[in-house]
């Protein structure tokens, strides 16, 4: 049965999508913040009802892990999708847009969470001779790292898993087209929270204070620095404060100064240099200039590891859905995912589906308050799945 299934699976998928499209737009109009994914949850767990597979709820509280047994022990592969939407209020003009106020799924989200249900009704038909699907719904992607709670709660054990694959829609490519990045795919995504102490006076008088905003601009300048001259210029990293708090008034001079920013680098090595090299620059500064400092630097998610032997597998099963040259290799984005957590612990693959048709006006970049996918794309990413896996468990 296997071979029948796999020779059909893009018209299965297809039969799929008047359901799938249904599914997509009820997660649509109902989203839910991270780890609040409760009647998210609900409604998976309902339909999942239907088909041959076992459910464990509460994962990181509102996860679920689903597994597909086969008739014999054997190699387990993860399929996995995210759950959880943004504080982000949904300006787009059409019938199935977010009912939440300040809430909506505006990364795609919904589009991950139907595909992956897709994928379990398409191989619900698929006789299973050797091995376990596990499919992962995972809460609390957008920052609060629910992937890294799934993994301490054991969801890639019992049965091991060997294997994890992973999507992402994406405006930068059309319906009908992946892309994906070999080796290090997104970047750590670390934070920084700086104070620049000084000490305030009048604004007429600079020499009885210690002025921490003229502190704080030389401090910016030198931090660039790191980038350009501490790091290797093939290896990509940026520095950004995206956020300074500081001073009353025109006529006073500030006490003191906050800055919140962000790292972000490839290469995790880089890590414990880059930190370092920072407080260095940040304390002879401030200490040349009679100030001090609090700095507190917190690693966030790390990088996604594509093993690149999973890639031509993976172009292997989007030639056979999308036809021949569909998949690209792109450069890395310097975004953060927290499928990282998973691809630290097994081999993993995350690509890109293509979700963007101009002609419908859907053109607009995650996060966007106006971002839409193109829904032609949902039976695509089942199908691309089903054949990854049904090829994974075949050996081809």
């Amino acid at each position: 049965m296997g071979n029948t299934v796999k020779f059909h699976v893009e018209a299965s998928a297809r039969q799929l999508q008047e359901q799938l499209v249904k599914w997509r737009r009820h997660f649509h109009q109902h989203p839910e913040l991270s780890f609040e994914e409760w009647e998210t949850s609900k409604y998976i767990q309902n339909i999942l009802k239907e088909y041959d597979v076992e459910v464990i709820p509460n994962i990181a509280k509102t996860g679920l892990k689903v597994i597909k047994r086969g008739k014999r022990p054997g190699r387990t592969l993860a399929i996995r999708a995210d759950m959880d939407a943004l504080p982000i209020m949904d300006e787009k003009d059409v019938p199935y847009k977010s009912t939440v106020s300040g809430v909506a799924h505006l990364c795609g989200h919904d589009a991950h969470m139907t595909i992956l249900l897709g994928t379990i009704a398409l191989l619900d038909q698929y006789e299973l001779e050797e091995g376990n699907i596990v499919y992962i719904f995972q809460p609390a992607e957008e920052g609060y790292a629910g992937a890294k709670h799934m993994v301490e709660e054991g969801v890639l054990q019992n049965p091991d898993v060997d294997t994890i694959i992973g999507l992402h829609v994406h405006p930068t490519a059309p319906v009908g087209k992946t892309t994906v990045t070999p080796k290090f795919a997104t970047a750590c995504t670390d934070a920084f929270d700086l104070e620049i102490i000084g000490r305030g006076g009048h604004a007429a008088h600079p020499h009885q204070a210690i002025d921490s905003i003229a502190i704080t601009g030389e401090i910016i300048t030198s931090l660039q620095q790191v980038v350009s001259r501490v790091v290797d210029p093939l290896e990509p990293i940026v520095i950004t404060i995206g956020k300074i708090t500081g001073g009353y008034t025109r006529n006073v001079i500030a006490p003191s100064v906050k800055l919140e920013g962000t790292v972000r680098l490839l290469n995790p090595e880089l890590r414990p240099l880059v930190k370092k090299t920072m407080e260095q620059y940040v304390q002879g500064i401030t200490s040349g200039m009679g100030a001090t400092y609090t700095f507190d630097y917190e690693e966030g998610y790390p990088s996604v590891y594509n093993e690149p032997s999973l890639i031509e597998p993976l172009r292997r099963a989007t030639d056979a859905v999308l036809g021949e040259d569909s998949l690209a290799i792109v450069n890395p984005s310097m975004g953060g995912e927290d499928f990282s957590y998973f691809a630290q612990q097994v081999p993993g693959i995350f690509f890109r589906l293509g979700i963007q048709n101009e002609a419908k006006g859907i053109t607009y970049p995650n996060h966007h308050p106006k971002f839409d996918i193109d829904e032609e794309a949902l039976h695509l990413g089942v199908a691309i799945f089903a054949q990854y896996a049904i090829r994974y468990f075949e050996g081809e």
